[in-house]
């Protein structure tokens, strides 16, 4: 089956080509959605310039060529030169019984990719706080939609857990016992562990001198740090499991990728650089200058990869990282879930490793770049004290807040549904608020609007799948059991309405794999979700007036529960049986 826009989009542009000649074969048809037909095309406004005719004489000379009959009842030039088309009822009940019946609902396979993300990246033995929130739910959006398209996911959470801090924690760490209440804080509050560490760091000269020594043996492959550390980050993992537990993140531990993974090649990243010429000396460091990449007062902007003391940062195992995902996954596109900031610095790792012959031109890179999670006052969202906020206490407020929201609105639910629904409510408004706006821009944290049921809200689409659901129990027929029972007849205003909008799915998520735009597919459910509402207000379904209608309605109904757990699923959104 396919949309409205798919199969009209490549007739226009034919009528286009046949009117005017070969030149004008790859002429935009500018398709829009129309208040008075299906579909508009514009394309004869922005032709008529280039051709000297009348807007208006350039649409009808299209229309003389425009073969649409199977699709369309009417078309009409309105206007200046606006073609209206609207659809006929036929195909569009015949293109939703097909999409009722295909398994995929009318998304394609695409010829698969390998496509590597870094998303999530929070530090051992530190908590997770509101910052991490969005890199986290967008990329692991965008892992499920590539996934669902065809494509080879490769999730990568790059988590800090290398470097100087390391010694500190690990020598706090033998010093407390690691089968001590004070260890397990690494689980439960690792600010707390961290904290306790940096103050016996700065009170206590000799745990000083024994933490520097310990990075020194660390990094040297001593085995019993080696050891100590693996059980710090072993620890570690488990805070970071129950944070992805709670959201439903599809990141386990065989996606961890942290900064020790590139420990053994960043050597020979230096060596190569140097060898090649790409990297110099400069006061002490050993860096990267790129063309048209300068600082203050115009001087070069050096991109360092090895500190004056020997060190290595960030843009050293940031650029071991991109010779790993090309050659030994053998990444075709690369995603940075990471912080709108760091564009400078991707930017330029990028640069180099493209000098180097790392990455090479066919390999596409984007940085998804993520905006702020904002408060009231319209700054980074913080605690009353100014701390970063506290991701675990960010969700317990959130099943707090829909708890409450539940108990108000839905008091007939008995206590173990709502106590079991609440806290699918709450991620589903976190997720959801999160991933409805587009990544790269700021928008404020409000738990009461997120949790409301109404709006564009994550628990309104939520309820619309539990509404249907009811709509089936009532019935007595599973939903599975009503898509082919019958075929969809579109016939009243709100059929056609919910029809069309189900047959955008596959454009939608397709868009989203394209562009890396979840927002767009939370756009589509909420409008979706607002098309089945109105049907379910003018059309009956179990009182509808003979039994064909009724179960066209199901099915119908059915297709629209499987769209929206299916788009709901895309953005790892559970679908609860009742609200």
């Amino acid at each position: 089956m396919l949309s409205p826009e798919a199969v009209l989009s490549p007739r226009v542009s034919a009528a286009i080509e046949r009117a005017f000649g070969p030149d004008f074969q790859d002429a935009d048809p500018v398709l829009r959605p129309s208040q008075y037909a299906d579909v508009q095309v514009n394309a004869a406004l922005a032709l008529a310039q280039r051709l000297g005719l009348r807007p208006r004489e350039v649409a009808e000379r299209i229309v003389v060529h425009l073969e649409v009959d199977d699709v369309c009842d009417r078309v009409e030039v309105s206007g200046p030169g606006f073609l209206n088309l609207t659809i006929g009822d036929g195909w569009v009940s015949a293109q939703t019984t097909a999409m009722a019946a295909d398994p995929r609902l009318g998304v394609p396979v695409e010829d698969a990719l390998t496509v590597p993300i870094d998303y999530s990246a929070p530090n051992v033995a530190k908590e997770m706080h509101v910052g991490h929130l969005r890199t986290t739910v967008v990329g692991d959006a965008l892992a499920r939609t590539l996934e669902h398209l065809g494509h080879r996911v490769v999730r990568q959470n790059h988590i800090g857990d290398w470097g100087t801090p390391f010694g500190m924690l690990l020598e706090h760490l033998l010093e407390v016992g690691e089968e001590s209440p004070e260890a397990r804080l690494v689980e439960t509050d690792p600010n707390a562990f961290y904290q306790a560490a940096r103050t016996r760091f700065d009170a206590d000269e000799a745990f000083a001198t024994r933490a520097r020594a310990r990075v020194v043996a660390l990094q040297a492959g001593d085995p019993h740090s080696l050891e100590v550390w693996r059980r710090l980050v072993g620890l570690s993992k488990h805070y970071f499991n129950a944070i992805y537990a709670r959201l439903g993140i599809s990141l386990a531990d065989d996606d961890l990728a942290g900064e020790s993974t590139y420990d053994d090649d960043l050597a020979a990243v230096c060596d190569e650089l140097t060898q090649a010429g790409i990297a110099v000396e400069s006061e002490g460091a050993l860096c990267v200058f790129l063309d048209g990449y300068t600082g203050r007062e115009g001087r070069p902007q050096p991109l360092i990869i090895r500190k004056s003391d020997g060190g290595y940062g960030y843009a050293t195992s940031d650029l071991a990282t991109v010779r790993h995902r090309v050659r030994t996954l053998g990444a075709d596109r690369m995603l940075y879930v990471i912080g709108a900031p760091q564009a400078l610095h991707l930017e330029m790792v990028w640069a180099t490793a493209r000098k180097a012959g790392w990455l090479p031109p066919e390999v596409e890179t984007v940085h998804v770049r993520i905006g702020n999670v904002l408060g009231d006052d319209r700054k980074i969202l913080r605690t009353r004290s100014g701390a970063p906020l506290r991701l675990m206490a960010l969700l317990d407020e959130a099943v707090a807040a829909a708890r409450a929201v539940l108990d108000e609105h839905r008091p007939e639910l008995d206590e173990a549904t709502r106590t079991a629904v609440a806290p699918q409510v709450a991620m589903a408004a976190v997720k959801y608020a999160d991933l409805s706006v587009a990544h790269d821009s700021e928008y404020v944290f409000d738990l009461a609007r997120m949790v409301a049921p109404t709006g564009n809200t994550g628990p309104y689409i939520q309820y619309a799948t539990a509404r249907i659901r009811s709509i089936f129990r009532n019935a007595g027929v599973h939903p599975d059991d009503a898509t082919t029972a019958v075929p969809v007849d579109v016939v009243e205003p709100a059929e056609r309405v919910l029809a069309l909008a189900l047959l955008e799915l596959g454009p939608v998520v397709t868009a989203v794999g394209l562009h890396l735009e979840p927002h767009r597919l939370c756009g589509y459910l909420f409008g979706l979700a607002q098309a089945f509402s109105q049907f379910y207000e003018h059309c009956p379904v179990l009182k509808a007036e003979d039994e064909r209608v009724r179960a066209s309605r199901l099915a119908l109904c059915a297709t629209t529960l499987r769209v929206l757990v299916t788009g709901l699923d895309l953005l790892g959104i559970e679908a609860p049986e009742r609200m």
